[in-house]
């Protein structure tokens, strides 16, 4: 393999879990990736001005400074590393405020070998800045996706936003949590989505935020 293609598919991983740091460098080294681990966020932090361009993958949840504030500083810092967060249960909010930041995806604990893989297929083009002019195709047709939505289908997806599980918008909506899964089911088949990070997104970039 050349060497700018080595360099398009470095992958740093950033998670104060031994085993998820062992188990994702097995998964992706025997997927060709070239992979470096880091315990901590300020270990990332301190080495980032010497790293090669390459997608970062961070546990959202970190003693001392966690995946939020590690992307905070690089964003700061101008640093440029695609980033995927790794999230566990009920941690969509974060991920939400991720994304609104830059994150480019989150995976969701436990999480299978293929999600992994292709969100970084994905990301890793992206290692150099995507032009504005693509990210404004992108912006008008999730903008046009999001205006086929009823507005029962759209209060849906701004719970789904919220982090909200579908007993909890169906509370707050007043109707059967299996409304909800119909409502949350025709929101995915209009806007195109095949995940709830996909779904997400896509309404980021519409513009559609998510209730304080």
């Amino acid at each position: 393999m050349a060497a700018d293609g080595a360099a398009e598919r470095l992958v740093y991983v950033v998670d104060d879990d031994e085993a998820v740091r062992e188990s994702l460098s097995a998964l992706l080294e025997a997927r060709a990736y070239t992979v470096r681990t880091f315990g901590s966020a300020h270990d990332f932090l301190a080495a980032a001005p010497t790293l090669r361009p390459g997608c970062l993958i961070a546990d959202i949840r970190m003693p001392g400074m966690d995946g939020l504030e590690l992307q905070r500083q690089l964003n700061e810092r101008r640093f440029t590393f695609p980033l995927i967060v790794i999230t566990g249960h009920g941690d969509v909010p974060l991920a939400v405020r991720a994304m609104k930041a830059g994150a480019l995806d989150f995976i969701e604990k436990p999480f299978a070998a293929d999600a992994i893989v292709g969100s970084i297929e994905a990301a890793l083009p992206r290692v150099a800045a995507a032009s504005g002019s693509a990210a404004d195709l992108v912006a008008a047709g999730a903008a046009a996706r999001l205006a086929l939505l009823s507005p029962r289908e759209r209060e849906v997806l701004q719970g789904l936003l919220a982090g909200l599980p579908n007993k909890s918008i169906a509370y707050d909506l007043a109707i059967s949590p299996r409304t909800v899964e119909i409502h949350r089911a025709r929101v995915m088949d209009k806007m195109g989505a095949k995940s709830l990070s996909e779904l997400i997104r896509m309404s980021l970039a519409a513009g559609l935020q998510p209730r304080g």
